[in-house]
């Protein structure tokens, strides 16, 4: 689990923890205990994005530098292969509402917001950000959205899309991702990222870690174990990462 922690501002990042949430990102899928990533704000808030304060103290290749970093760490974060839960308890904002898309499953509550208010910060937006916003609720909303500043409430953001789930006022959103967590952790690795391969297929970095480069619908090992359970009618035993 990762806990994005500055609650006295938002949980919003500085360039210092857009690196740090960069390398966690990398050394994650290294360490073979790790089967599913789950990323959250503390304190009931997922984050606001970046920090815009430090940008008023930095030169403007100095902000294109830090830009560079808040990307790479959206990016690595986004490559994981691993699936990732992105507990969005409280707003998403800017760069978080990018970080929170970069997630392959986001819980939200009656708490969640969303949006993009960049336009008066003069802010040009990722194009590939903007084109998978406009992938879920097309190009009119999108220029809305970006257009007015206008923040998503819990229910537009699950009814758009964003969210995969929106929990009731008295559903704890930490047992519930966990839940969710746990039942993935009960499928086959192999088969549950062939499909995050599968459907980031702009994203041609996402690997399956044991490909042999043969091209196959069944996995030597899980298909085995996956067979071999269901005849013994038991639980599948997926020991491989």
């Amino acid at each position: 689990m990762v806990t994005i922690n500055r609650p006295d501002l938002k949980n919003a990042l500085t360039n210092r923890m857009w690196e740090d949430l960069a390398d966690i990102g990398r050394r994650i899928p290294k360490n073979p205990k790790n089967k599913v990533v789950i990323l959250r704000g503390s304190k009931n808030r997922f984050t606001s994005g970046s920090d815009i304060k430090q940008f008023n103290e930095l030169s403007m290749q100095e902000a294109n530098l830090a830009f560079n970093k808040m990307e790479e760490a959206i990016s690595t974060f986004e490559k994981i292969p691993l699936p990732t839960i992105g507990s969005i308890n409280g707003p998403a904002m800017g760069a978080g509402f990018e970080l929170a898309l970069a997630c392959d499953i986001r819980i939200g509550t009656s708490n969640t917001l969303m949006g993009i208010p960049v336009e008066r910060l003069g802010i040009t937006l990722n194009q590939v950000f903007v084109k998978k916003i406009a992938d879920y609720i097309g190009k009119s909303q999108t220029m809305d959205l970006v257009y007015t500043d206008r923040l998503l409430k819990p229910k537009e953001c699950y009814d758009l899309g964003f969210l995969n789930y929106l929990l009731e006022e008295d559903e704890d959103i930490n047992s519930f991702t966990i839940q969710i967590g746990k039942i993935i952790m009960e499928q086959s690795p192999a088969s549950v990222l062939a499909v995050k391969r599968s459907v980031s297929f702009n994203n041609p970095t996402i690997s399956i870690p044991w490909e042999t480069g043969v091209s196959s619908s069944l996995d030597p090992i899980d298909f085995t174990e996956g067979v071999r359970s269901f005849v013994e009618k038991r639980k599948p035993n997926f020991l491989r990462r």
